[in-house]
């Protein structure tokens, strides 16, 4: 269940409400939102704020998504099945950045707008994109990675995908802050376990078996994070700083059990309620900015039951 604060919170928190034109439209309005799983309690979380959003203007949100963040193939027939239905306007979080691309130029030929949120696509479809900046929240998680080991160290990253472009920007971002700051900080390896945290649990035994020296391990999403902590719960290990990105309650626990440092939280209710807001706006004819930052915040045992740290946390 979600924090029991009115989920507008989450929004107002980092200053996402906005204003514009009045969006007051027909009960009758549906606008799907095609999401990346059903898999992580950050969905969910998601799919609450663009619910919210439904409710205060008026349309009916269909949130969908695959059963977990591998089936890009069964996403791209929920995104057709959608869009056969000729909506005013479309959410959709790409699990595959590439994949999507023919069927979304066929719906903006079509009229109908295309909004991104989480991951967005390569293409200028999009008439804006709802998310984290994930390239300086990742950069973020090295930097707090980079201060834990005291600057110098051996590190390994278990990500969630190649193919999405949070999988890529948080990977990336955080390798390249490395790299560029902390010379004394090697990557030993960057593995993908699919967001899954069974099988990120496996990679991340056999990390910990192959680098009995390794210092710090970062998961780039719930799964991933989830997965490194029980890893490394199970090989029983001590004294490896782990890093994880999302909030939802396991990452909680363990920071609270000292079995994680810290992890970056992104504002999953905010991300889909400026979803369905933006696709309102671009029903109306409003301008729309290329990116909608929803901001992000890195939280740990010191800061978590702060309120604006606890405005987006959800479990």
């Amino acid at each position: 269940m979600l924090k029991r604060r009115s989920l507008i919170a989450s929004v107002m928190a980092l200053g996402l409400m906005g204003t514009g034109a009045n969006m007051a439209l027909a009960q009758e309005t549906t606008i799907p939102l095609i999401s990346k799983g059903f898999q992580h309690q950050f969905w969910q979380a998601v799919r609450a704020g663009a619910e919210q959003a439904g409710q205060e203007f008026g349309v009916r949100i269909v949130f969908e998504g695959p059963d977990n963040e591998s089936q890009v193939d069964r996403q791209i027939d929920m995104l057709a099945a959608a869009l056969a239905n000729n909506p005013p306007a479309i959410g959709f979080a790409a699990l595959d950045s590439q994949a999507a691309i023919p069927l979304l130029r066929q719906a903006q030929d079509a009229g109908i707008h295309v909004v991104a949120f989480d991951s967005g696509v390569a293409s200028d479809i999009p008439v804006t994109t709802a998310t984290t900046d994930n390239v300086a929240a990742a950069a973020l998680a090295a930097d707090k990675m980079a201060e834990l080991l005291g600057g110098s160290g051996k590190v390994a990253v278990v990500a969630h995908d190649q193919t999405s472009a949070t999988g890529v920007d948080r990977r990336d971002g955080f390798l390249n802050r490395l790299s560029e700051a902390y010379p004394d900080i090697e990557v030993v390896t960057v593995q993908y376990g699919g967001g899954d945290h069974l099988q990120s649990t496996e990679i991340t035994k056999a990390i910990l078996t192959a680098n009995p020296d390794l210092g710090g391990m970062f998961g780039t999403n719930e799964g991933s994070a989830v997965g490194i902590v029980n890893g490394v719960r199970e090989a029983a290990r001590e004294g490896l700083v782990v890093i994880g990105y999302d909030s939802g309650s396991a990452q909680q626990g363990a920071i609270r059990d000292g079995l994680m440092a810290g992890a970056i939280t992104q504002n999953p209710v905010g991300i889909g309620y400026e979803t369905v807001r933006a696709a309102l706006a671009a029903m109306n004819g409003e301008e729309l900015p290329e990116i909608i930052d929803t901001g992000f915040f890195w939280y740990d045992a010191t800061n978590m039951d702060e309120d604006q740290i606890q405005a987006v946390l959800y479990d």
